[in-house]
């Protein structure tokens, strides 16, 4: 992935080495539509690339968990209400988790899998409507946290989300970064 072709929503510091890049979540910084209030919160760093069809999208992902709901995020992004986010997050159980968060008008909010230590593979892919997140713990093997279908635009915004709702914010990294435009035989299965 070229970073100089990427852009910003709520632009944040950013640093870009080697392996990848680092993204500081400012405090109170997420994207949520309250799934009781309708409360829309869209204002957390994004920095993404435009990306039209079917997709495959994964990262390496660590972060320093503090704070309630901190977190690392590969987001793709329709427009503030609608939207798949595949999260490593602190979540109010006191865990570190692979979460996904849905949203077509408002969102819902999944724990999954619990992971030992401050980093974890992710992929979100995309195939016609229907979008899969899926976790690795050796950047290898991936099995599947979600599948959902969401009506998205044929062309979204892909990319890295930081985020620290309730805390005072710090970097989220991504690494060993993989966003091509494929279809998965069966999304189910995260595998090439």
């Amino acid at each position: 992935m070229k970073y100089d072709d990427l852009k910003w929503l709520c632009e944040s510091r950013c640093e870009k080495e080697e392996k990848g890049i680092k993204i500081y979540a400012p405090s109170g910084s997420n994207y949520f539509v309250n799934p009781i209030t309708g409360n829309v919160a869209a204002a957390a760093p994004f920095l993404y690339k435009e990306v039209t069809g079917d997709f495959l999208f994964r990262a390496k992902v660590g972060l320093d968990f503090v704070s309630t709901y901190d977190a690392a995020v590969l987001l793709a992004l329709d427009h503030e209400r609608l939207w798949a986010k595949a999260c490593f997050e602190y979540t109010d159980l006191g865990t570190h988790s692979v979460v996904t968060v849905m949203t077509n008008g408002k969102s819902d909010d999944a724990n999954g899998i619990n992971v030992e230590g401050n980093e974890v593979w992710l992929q979100l892919a995309r195939k016609d409507d229907i979008f899969a997140v899926h976790y690795s713990l050796d950047g290898k093997i991936y099995k599947m946290a979600r599948l959902t279908w969401l009506p998205m635009s044929k062309t979204i915004k892909v990319g890295f989300e930081a985020q620290s709702p309730m805390g005072e914010g710090g970097m989220r990294s991504f690494e060993e970064i993989l966003l091509v435009n494929t279809s998965l035989g069966d999304i189910r299965n995260g595998n090439m």
